[in-house]
């Protein structure tokens, strides 16, 4: 008997693999206006830089300078130098990284990113493709109600003249 619950717990484990892990991004299939093998992203980029941008990583929260920049200008992507965030649209959410409720309309893409287990909203650079933060429905209600919440290393900021 326990060999029989045993198989048929095997069998269920084995094909448990969803279509969500099969599906390929929108980062996978498109061909970006900027696109740079890995050798040549990681001569421009920081070792950080390219870990989140190139690698889909995450920062540490509180890390980031740019989390308590709130001077007039935008926030461009470190990779590509496309403006992504204005910083009228900052605000502090308390997460420990710089978070927006909107982007520059036309510069930010979305894509489903599955890599903790469930669904989220990644955010990536509609230029180069590389990769931001992701986007959640707990921003200021007030505006957008979204946070998008970006490392900021992937970011240089560049004041208004």
């Amino acid at each position: 008997m326990k060999h029989y619950i045993f198989l048929i717990l095997s069998v269920l484990i084995i094909s448990c693999t969803g279509n969500a892990q099969k599906k390929e991004s929108v980062k996978e299939k498109k061909v970006y206006a900027v696109s740079k093998t890995d050798k040549e992203w990681k001569e421009i980029l920081t070792s950080e830089q390219y870990y989140i941008l190139r690698k889909a990583g995450t920062e540490r929260p509180f890390s980031s300078p740019l989390n308590k920049v709130y001077a007039s200008g935008t926030f461009h992507c470190a990779a590509c130098n496309t403006p992504l965030y204005e910083s009228k649209h900052k605000f502090d959410s308390g997460t420990g990284w710089p978070s927006f409720d909107r982007g520059v309309k036309g510069n930010i893409e979305t894509d489903t990113d599955y890599k903790i287990g469930y669904a989220r909203t990644e955010l990536l650079c509609g230029t180069c493709g590389g990769h931001l933060g992701h986007v959640f429905n707990d921003g200021p209600r007030e505006t957008t109600g979204m946070r998008h919440c970006i490392n900021g290393d992937a970011l240089v900021f560049k004041p208004k003249k």
